[in-house]
């Protein structure tokens, strides 16, 4: 198996990809959800339900506003990005989809979140190699992760 390490990002060839079945992946820096993020979120995908939006009302009903759970699932490409792991050998990537999404609890704005990923199945596919990833996004100082998603890619070279 190859593996380089550069200044703590670990880089695995594409060839050795299935030896990291079970592996845990890291854990990203922390991001902040804050209210421009969901308030630009709302105006591109027009889920501009109160809730989100609408900062006093959701603080007097709710006690503030809370990020859409499609928001965290689209900052999955930016969090993975953060983790201290590459692939290389990598031409292109493409999304394959999702075989499990859970919006398990709410993300305040203004709050920190980041991502805990591992590798759980390897497979052949279309030409490349599927990867599916066990993605936990953890709110800082909750108990419970706001997203739990098993999400696949594939890698050709």
């Amino acid at each position: 198996m190859t593996i380089q390490t550069i200044p703590d990002i670990e880089v695995v060839e594409l060839d050795d990809v299935a030896t990291l079945v079970g592996r845990d992946l890291g854990t990203s820096d922390w991001i902040v959800i804050d209210q421009v993020m969901i308030d630009a979120f709302a105006q591109v995908t027009g889920d501009d339900q109160w809730i989100h939006v609408d900062v006093e009302r959701a603080t007097r009903e709710q006690g503030g506003t809370v990020a859409h759970g499609f928001l965290l699932l689209s900052l999955l490409p930016v969090l993975t990005n953060r983790l201290p792991f590459r692939f290389a050998g990598v031409g292109r990537r493409v999304n394959y989809g999702f075989d499990r999404v859970r919006f398990t609890s709410f993300v305040r704005a203004g709050a920190r979140v980041r991502l805990h990923q591992s590798i759980d199945r390897v497979e052949p596919k279309a030409g490349g190699t599927a990867i599916t990833r066990h993605c936990v996004v953890e709110v800082e100082g909750a108990e419970k992760p706001a997203l739990v998603a098993d999400w696949i890619g594939v890698l050709y070279r």
